[in-house]
């Protein structure tokens, strides 16, 4: 069983194998499931997407941002194509961390995808999503949100039973209120 060290430093790594123009060991391009390996790079016009993941305890935040055109997003289907969209990026995660780590980590889906459609002018659209994966494997790790033992506690109500607060100490010879007078 792997660390969740190794877990996280395996879905990282494939993460990161993911950049544009990144070959295989054969020479080919690398397919991470965007947008922009499709089509011809000389002729056809680039499209800009990419994503991100992040961590947060036991669960991982898989973020997408692509280039849309308003045709694109009225059109019925939008959310579940980008939702395959994801879908395909969490293939390649898990393919690619397999070839690091040696094992394929396990990725369940917490709750609905969060899709975000802005525009800058009436030609340019984006749209940013956002879906979150529990990371099988990583059960020790604590849950952000829940509560955890204070380890500061102990000492801190140490430090503050020493006193001192509004007393001064032994070697202060200045005058009291030395402070107001200039």
């Amino acid at each position: 069983m792997a660390t969740v060290y190794e877990i996280v430093q395996g879905l990282s790594q494939a993460a990161a194998n993911a950049y544009d123009g990144a070959m295989t060991e054969e020479g080919e391009p690398v397919k991470a499931g965007l947008k922009r390996e499709e089509g011809n790079r000389l002729i056809d016009k680039r499209v800009m997407d990419g994503f991100n993941v992040k961590f947060h305890g036991n669960i991982m935040r898989l973020s997408y941002m692509s280039e849309v055109t308003l045709k694109e997003v009225y059109a019925s289907g939008f959310e579940s194509e980008v939702e395959s969209q994801m879908n395909e990026i969490v293939k390649f995660l898990k393919k690619e961390a397999r070839k690091i780590t040696g094992t394929t980590p396990s990725l369940t889906k917490q709750g609905e995808i969060d899709i975000r459609v802005e525009n800058s002018s009436r030609v340019r659209s984006w749209v940013t999503a956002c879906l979150e994966y529990k990371v099988g494997g990583m059960e020790e790790v604590a849950v952000v949100g829940e509560a955890t033992e204070d380890k500061l506690a102990a000492g801190w109500e140490a430090f503050m039973k020493q006193g001192g607060l509004g007393t001064r100490p032994k070697n202060d010879k200045r005058p009291k209120n030395s402070g107001d007078k200039k």
